[in-house]
């Protein structure tokens, strides 16, 4: 009987001895940064941002769009596929990207890690680059849009345009210039279309449709005339020689 209470004693008391849990700190008081747990956070939250970003402040937003004008004006539906396209454009988009990428790393993250300046500062240097290229496909009707909508005053240099103003300007901008080189893209392939309808409407042939007949002829004139190489080396030429 007297082991059994001994036993019962023992279990009871790493119980009543166990310390309370310590309360998650958001911020590390010898550092005075952020605290592990709100750093992986932080970092999570930009890594499902960071593909919007991609896609919307790159050429990559110009690149599919003219590509995907280019799949609808050949008429051949899902060739090449989605996954094709969009691997085209992004490796695309990293090839014209990459001076503004390095230059953005050797101002602003380089010298963040050397500790020679503070992150705002590091930030500012960092974006420059960025609001540099952006400036150059931004037109000016669309800055003007969202200064007057978002009510901020007029900078007095291009440079000093604030980036929350450009991404969206760029946006709209690409948007724009995208659509008109697609629609410039399906003149050629609509003309065929045409009158491909038209032979097949005179002789009589209104149970087969125009497009299964006309779209081997679009390919053809689109492999003749080396078509990838010429919509691939425009688009990129866009982005080197100036603006949209």
């Amino acid at each position: 009987m007297a082991s059994l209470l001994v036993a019962l004693l023992a279990s009871a008391m790493p119980l009543a001895a166990a310390p309370a849990a310590k309360p998650l700190d958001l911020f590390d008081k010898n550092a005075g940064a952020l605290s592990l747990p709100v750093q992986i956070v932080l970092l999570l939250t930009l890594m499902t941002v960071l593909p919007a970003v991609f896609m919307s402040v790159t050429p990559f937003l110009r690149i599919t769009l003219v590509l995907h004008f280019l799949r609808q004006a050949l008429g051949t539906q899902s060739a090449p596929s989605n996954q094709v396209l969009v691997g085209l454009s992004m490796f695309l988009t990293l090839l014209i990207m990459q001076p503004v990428l390095s230059e953005a790393y050797y101002k602003g993250w380089i010298p963040l890690e050397k500790g020679d300046v503070a992150a705002p500062k590091a930030w500012e240097e960092g974006s420059r680059p960025l609001k540099k290229f952006l400036l150059r496909f931004c037109r000016e009707k669309d800055i003007q849009l969202l200064v007057d909508i978002t009510k901020t005053p007029a900078p007095a240099r291009a440079e000093d345009v604030d980036i929350k103003i450009l991404v969206p300007a760029y946006v709209l901008s690409e948007l724009r210039t995208g659509f008109q080189i697609g629609a410039v893209l399906f003149l050629p392939f609509l003309i065929i279309d045409l009158i491909v309808a038209s032979v097949t409407l005179s002789i009589g042939m209104v149970q087969l449709p125009p497009v299964m007949l006309s779209a081997p002829f679009k390919i053809l004139l689109f492999v003749l005339a080396d078509g990838w190489n010429l919509v691939v080396g425009a688009l990129i030429r866009s982005f080197y020689q100036g603006g949209g």
